[in-house]
Formats: C-alpha cells, sequence, structure tokens
C-alpha cells in the first residue's frame, strides 16, 4: 500500500489533482454522542439552558465542512455545493447518531470535508450538554459512504 501524501523524500506534500477531471462527488460520515438517558431526554424536550443543541451542532457541522483546509492541512480547498446534518437518537441508550453529507463537482472527494463535519456537530452537542452530563463521550466517527471519482461507490457494511 502506498500513500500519496508524501514526496520520494518522505516529505509531506498536497496531493496534485489538477490532471483529474471534476466529477459530482459524495460523502456520508458519522459520529456517535452518548450520554446520560435523562439529559437526552431533556434535550430532545427543550430543557437545556444553552437552547437548540441540535439546530446549533447542525449549523457548526456545516460551517466545519467549509473550513477543513484549515484543519486538515493537506486537504484541498473545495467548492461544497451542498452540506447536510441530521441526527438519530435512541432515547433508552442516550445515543446520538450524527450524520453529515457534502457533496461537491470536483477533482478530489468530499470525506473529510463528512467527516470534519460529523466531528465538529459531536463536538457542539457535547459543549452544549457538558453542564448537565460531565461524562459525555464521542465516538465511532467513521465514513459510511462514498461516490464519484475513479474509485467509485464504497460503502461501509454494517457489522453482522
Amino acid at each position: 500500500m502506498s500513500f500519496n501524501h508524501f514526496d520520494d523524500q518522505g516529505r509531506a506534500i498536497m496531493v496534485d489533482v489538477s490532471g483529474k477531471q471534476p466529477t459530482l462527488r459524495t460523502a456520508t460520515a458519522a459520529a456517535t454522542v452518548a450520554m446520560k438517558p435523562e439529559t437526552l431526554a431533556d434535550l430532545l424536550a427543550g430543557r437545556t439552558t444553552k437552547g437548540d443543541v441540535l439546530g446549533v451542532a447542525r449549523l457548526a457541522g456545516i460551517a466545519a465542512a467549509k473550513k477543513t483546509p484549515e484543519l486538515i492541512p493537506l486537504s484541498h480547498p473545495l467548492a461544497i455545493h451542498h452540506a447536510a446534518v441530521d441526527f438519530e437518537t435512541e432515547p433508552e441508550t442516550g445515543t446520538i447518531t450524527v450524520k453529515a453529507t457534502v457533496r461537491a463537482f470536483e477533482r478530489t472527494g468530499v470525506e473529510m470535508e463528512a467527516m470534519t463535519s460529523a466531528a465538529v456537530a459531536a463536538l457542539t452537542i457535547y459543549d452544549m450538554c457538558k453542564g448537565a452530563d460531565k461524562g459525555i463521550t464521542i465516538g465511532d466517527i467513521c465514513l459510511l459512504f462514498k461516490e464519484g471519482g475513479k474509485s467509485g461507490t464504497w460503502q461501509r457494511e454494517e457489522p453482522a
């Protein structure tokens, strides 16, 4: 396996994508936020002191997708055409699954933008709820789906 973010002397480089043709690229990523079930119940009922937690997290995730090249040094600045963040909640377990989808017509994929979006949305949920629940955890940040470009379509297989 080779890693293309290094030159022949082993120095970090931004991959040259100038010779590639732009194609429609889509990626969906997820992150999991685990909290006490009562914390999630308060969040869903609007009983938090910081307001609309999921609304703010959605906006933070969308903004993060656009800021990815400022956070991940070798990622390319992209003209993002679509970014969306959605949430699946499991009140019994206190779990929120953040799902972020990013789309662009570009020469390189949008996987990092989707993963950054999901991660920052999850961090925002933590930030807005930490006063009520110090034990919140964030995990399972992963790519769920990508489409476009030379490598085509990839989808994460669900565990059996």
